[in-house]
């Protein structure tokens, strides 16, 4: 059983001698030879030339027996294609070209010709994948109209998203017809990163968790079901939702294949709420990377036998990889789930 057939049995949940694994933002500074990279090429030249964004998917799997390659690129892609752009700030963090501040700027985003518009994206994909040749499970992405509409409304990033809030809570007209348009942009893009070789598609719902728990469904679930249940039959759907752990088994009601938990609860309370026919994806906290080994193998290792007897299992981190991991506390995490024995 190669890389890829072993992730296809795990969403389909069946029993495994050992999890496959992978790792959210697997690519990143924590890499030396991204870091060269990017003394060349600024972020959005690396997601926006095909050839780069396959060195980059590339670059952890030359140095780590990982299970799956993940797409190099961004969620921001999306509003960027409907007509709002994005860039990094000096300073850090992401900044939109200009924030949605009325009605009429959410009526002139459009959600056409997302595929032309995206092209970079697909071709980055066809080549990732002629190089995988069907070895490993090839990922792709994108963010949760709930959390792409709190960049767009936001400006960028935010410490206390009032604005998205306060269009949901205020104008819940303007934000449904923003997260229609957002939803419909998703579908397409998925639909394209299936065509284009994506085995699996993950949705990150980042910013799941600033919502009030009463309003997450009529917020965000609602427009990732309505997503899931658009592509549900052409490609297989993960979710992962931060800071949702109350919200698990209204996931598990959208039927993806798999659900990502973070790593504020443990994964066998997690598994509890999950249906037996839906994988579950985690939950290492990413901070521990950057401790010792010892502390990441026992750690990892608790993880495994808590789900040793839970078929659909796939090892992964609660959260994307810091920056500021260690090399070798990364060789330490694949190693110890690669030689683990379900026996």
């Amino acid at each position: 059983m190669n890389s890829k057939e072993r992730f296809l049995a795990a969403l389909d949940c069946q029993p495994l001698d050992r999890p496959p694994i992978w790792v959210m933002r697997q690519a990143g500074r924590y890499l030396p030879e991204y870091r060269a990279l990017k003394e060349k090429y600024s972020f959005l030249e690396l997601a926006q030339t095909p050839e780069l964004a396959l060195e980059v998917t590339l670059q952890p799997l030359r140095r780590f027996p990982l299970d799956a390659a993940i797409l190099f690129s961004d969620i921001l892609v999306i509003p960027e294609a409907m007509g709002q752009g994005y860039h990094f700030r000096e300073q850090g963090g992401i900044g939109m070209d200009y924030t949605l501040e009325s009605r009429a700027q959410i009526e002139n985003l459009t959600s056409n010709a997302i595929e032309e518009k995206l092209n970079y994206v697909a071709q980055a994909l066809k080549l990732i994948d002629s190089e995988l040749n069907g070895s490993k499970m090839l990922l792709g992405f994108g963010g949760s109209p709930w959390t792409l509409a709190t960049y767009m409304l936001e400006g960028g990033s935010s410490k206390d998203f009032a604005k998205v809030k306060a269009l949901f809570y205020e104008d819940r007209n303007a934000f449904e017809l923003l997260m229609e348009k957002i939803s419909d942009a998703l579908i397409a893009y998925f639909r394209m990163q299936k065509a284009a070789g994506a085995d699996a598609i993950q949705i990150f719902d980042s910013w799941g968790g600033i919502i009030s728990g009463e309003d997450y469904e009529a917020a965000s679930l609602k427009w990732i079901r309505k997503i899931i249940d658009a592509v549900r039959e052409e490609v297989p759907m993960i979710i992962y939702a931060k800071g949702t752990t109350p919200q698990l088994r209204r996931q598990a009601a959208c039927e993806p294949k798999a659900i990502a938990v973070d790593w504020t609860i443990p994964i066998e309370e997690a598994a509890a709420q999950i249906p037996s026919d839906v994988a579950i994806q985690g939950n290492l906290d990413p901070v521990l990377l950057d401790t010792k080994p010892q502390i990441v193998r026992n750690s990892a290792t608790r993880i495994l036998e808590a789900m040793k007897n839970r078929p659909g299992h796939i090892f992964n981190l609660g959260h994307g990889i810091h920056p500021t991991a260690r090399i070798e506390n990364m060789e330490t995490l694949v190693d110890t789930v690669v030689n683990w024995s379900n026996d």
